[in-house]
């Protein structure tokens, strides 16, 4: 029998669910079981932890549905464990460094106690300094171990499950589980403190919890509040059972109605049915109050005696200031030009158009991406939906003959925005725009996420210098609705780099669609379009965006690399899109052999991968893409370490390339001449990747996105990705030419 069960619900928290893990699997301490737990196998925490259980044995993952709620995610674990301590770990929390080790010392001085308390750390998503709120409480606790009596004060109301190791033995003799519902912490904790019988306290920290940017699931508005009553009936029924009286009862009472009066007197907690709400708890307050409670002394004491004689009128006279602090309007956005602010207000006070939509991608660049693909989507399966792509100035005549569009800046462009249901971007909207009730903001991304993103970027200097307010950043990311990702590392990382409230939809990227509905026809169309020599061979080369350079450079000789590379091979080369020049070429390769194709201002970098019998990347998120049409990549990392260290990145991608690694220009001219690019060995790495990365486009992502949030359809008739050995994506030229 192992020392510690360690029980990790993992719902909701798949971003950062390894650090958990990690730092659990790092304790010298090596006597206990890991039991996360799951939604379901091959749900995205699943996925995660699939990968700690075969590489430690001592990882034994369960499933609870998510309908059960974190109840039935600690229940299942708590069913399934068989060490002779339980402690309970939030899936994004972490066991400081010899945690277990200073478990294991103080149970051992104290003897076998049924609870052992400890202190935590709270620590600020962002800024500021940790706090550890269980010290004060656990503070006038006796030294070794003892009996509740002699500590009144530790109801198991103030304190999280997470704060505290549980004998198992006991759990099971007392038949005490969580209860159902929301604040299942404290139904639990009162649970505990009521049957204990020894308890000791370890005055050191063992859990760090990390804040959500969100703040607590329990501070958010909504009915679930009224659980928190549920759970003080529950509390102090069983104290009346057990007969509690004096010291104890007061203390859980006085505790519980704490907690109720602090909701009861936040309005925004209660948008609704705040009446209902206090009506119960006065109700709940008189049928429980210990005889002699004493009445606490201020404030608190008043909405004591209001409660007790059901006064609700008065109750919220009492908090009418915190009432008018909660109705506090923000400002309005600032567009330049006064003409322009005064016509955005205007436009803002009228209704939504439920029939209008606007799209935006890299911040005006064009028709382009995720957002033109979900728009064309639109157009065939939403005609009733209107649409306006936005575009800067210089980029109007780019956009197709039919397609309506707004420049940004104008007055249209604000009128539009104002008024639009749907606003859909692959970037962000511009941090003046306001997110109004009703409307729905889609996230599309981009890309695939090698390199650190959003507040991840903020421990790496150049990038953060760059990147501007985080505050800003947060803000907008607070307007989206959806967020789409590609693949489960996606869903996973943007968890962490963009932390928000939004829905991730597993859906693939629409851009990405093209890849599997496409015909040969298309395929030599672009070819015929970018100048491809007949019976070439067409390789893609697209580096990336150094953050710490401050202009495009190609990084790699392509003259010298198609006459080592072989006669037939031309070099397609596309730069990072900052560097696009507005088709004006000068990137290095244009003209000389006529071999190198600049192909950098071609809008459509699906186009371009369609054209191309190979990818060139170093560290380019389009290798991720282009992997979808299963052709050879192959990965040219002269400067891995020195991009590794100044960007950041989420993964090693030479230890999971998704082809050769070529760290010179020798090797890569060497794996095209002798054709080892495209031989098994690449092909099974090639294979490895797409598995990992590939996993949600099937030519079926912009389809998805119109049904379900265009469309209202429910998320389980929305049709299923195509598991990933049954796509066929379009051949590329020269398979065609053997064909």
């Amino acid at each position: 029998m192992p020392r510690f069960s360690i029980i990790v619900p993992s719902h909701g928290v798949a971003g950062r669910l390894s650090q958990a893990l990690d730092s659990v699997l790092a304790q010298p301490f090596g006597d206990f079981e890991l039991i996360p737990v799951c939604d379901a196998p091959g749900s995205c925490a699943a996925d995660v932890v699939a990968g700690f259980a075969r590489r430690d044995s001592r990882v034994a993952p369960v499933y609870s549905p998510p309908s059960a709620g974190l109840a039935g995610a600690r229940n299942a674990g708590v069913r399934a464990a068989t060490g002779g301590y339980l402690l309970f770990l939030d899936g994004d929390d972490v066991l400081v460094p010899g945690a277990l080790s200073r478990l294991d010392a103080r149970l051992t001085q104290t003897g076998d106690v049924d609870v052992l308390h400890f202190e935590h750390e709270r620590t600020p998503w962002w800024e500021g300094e940790p706090t550890n709120p269980a010290a004060l409480v656990l503070a006038r606790s006796p030294q070794g171990a003892f009996s509740p009596e002699e500590a009144p004060q530790l109801t198991g109301v103030q304190l999280p499950a997470w704060s505290a190791a549980h004998r198992r033995a006991f759990l099971t003799e007392h038949r005490i589980c969580f209860p159902d519902g929301h604040f299942t912490d404290v139904g639990f904790g009162a649970l505990v403190a009521l049957h204990a019988g020894r308890v000791a306290v370890l005055h050191s920290v063992v859990v760090r919890h990390l804040v959500r940017r969100q703040g607590s699931r329990l501070s958010l508005p909504g009915e679930h509040h009224f659980d928190l009553l549920d759970q003080a009936d529950l509390a102090l029924t069983r104290a009346a059972e057990q007969g509690l009286t004096g010291a104890r009862l007061d203390e859980l009472f006085g505790q519980l109605f704490a907690a109720v009066l602090k909701t009861a007197a936040q309005p925004d907690r209660l948008p609704a049915r705040r009446r209902a709400y206090f009506r119960r708890a006065s109700g709940l307050y008189r049928r429980h109050r210990p005889a002699g409670f004493w009445t606490p002394d201020g404030s608190l004491g008043v909405q004591h005696r209001l409660l007790a004689t059901g006064s609700y009128a008065a109750f919220r006279a009492l908090r009418g200031a915190n009432q008018q602090a909660s109705k506090a309007v923000l400002s309005l956005p600032r567009p330049h030009g006064l003409r322009t602010r005064l016509r955005y207000r205007r436009q803002l006070r009228r209704p939504l158009d439920p029939n209008l939509a606007v799209y935006c991608a890299y911040w005006g660049r064009g028709y382009a991406c995720n957002p033109a693909a979900i728009h064309a989507k639109a157009r065939e399966l939403a005609p009733h939906i209107r649409s306006v792509f936005l575009v800067e100035p210089d980029q109007a005549h780019t956009v197709p003959a039919g397609i309506d569009h707004a420049v940004i800046g104008s007055h249209r462009y604000w009128e539009v925005l104002a008024r639009a249901t749907y606003l859909v971007n692959n970037a962000n909207f511009a941090d003046d725009v306001v997110k109004r009730p009703g409307s729905v903001h889609i996230q599309t991304q981009h890309g695939t996420p090698l390199k650190k993103m959003g507040v991840d970027q903020s421990t790496y200097p150049v990038v953060a210098a760059a990147t501007g307010s985080f505050a800003g950043l947060l803000g907008r990311v607070d307007r989206w609705d959806y967020n789409l990702s590609s693949n489960r590392h996606s869903t996973q990382m943007w968890e962490r780099a963009f932390p928000g409230s939004y829905e991730h939809l597993e859906y693939g990227y629409p851009r990405n669609d093209v890849y599997f509905t496409a015909t040969a026809d298309d395929v030599a169309r672009v070819r015929k379009e970018l100048g491809v020599p007949e019976g070439a061979t067409a390789v893609l080369y697209a580096p990336t965006h150094r953050d710490h350079r401050t202009g495009f450079e190609t990084g790699l000789d392509l003259e010298a690399f198609c006459e080592a590379a072989g006669e037939d091979v031309v070099v397609l080369l596309r730069a990072h899109y900052f560097y696009d020049r507005g088709g004006k070429g000068g990137h290095g390769g244009s003209g000389g052999s006529g071999r190198i194709i600049d192909v950098t201002a071609h809008l459509s970098s699906e186009d371009v991968c369609l054209a191309a019998d190979a990818l060139v990347t170093d560290y380019s998120s389009i290798m991720f893409d282009y992997a979808n049409l299963d052709r050879p990549i192959v990965v040219y990392a002269d400067d891995w370490d020195v991009y590794r260290e100044t960007r950041g990145v989420y993964f090693d991608l030479l230890e999971a390339p998704p082809g050769p690694v070529a760290r010179t220009p020798e090797e890569l001219a060497r794996v095209f001449r002798d054709g080892s690019y495209a031989r098994a060995g690449s092909d099974e790495l090639r294979a490895r990747f797409r598995e990992r990365f590939c996993q949600f486009d099937d030519g079926r992502a912009a389809e998805r996105v119109v049904r379900r949030v265009f469309l209202g359809e429910p998320p389980e008739v929305i049709p299923p990705v195509l598991p990933l050995a049954q796509r066929v994506p379009v051949p590329a030229a020269a398979t065609l030419v053997r064909s």
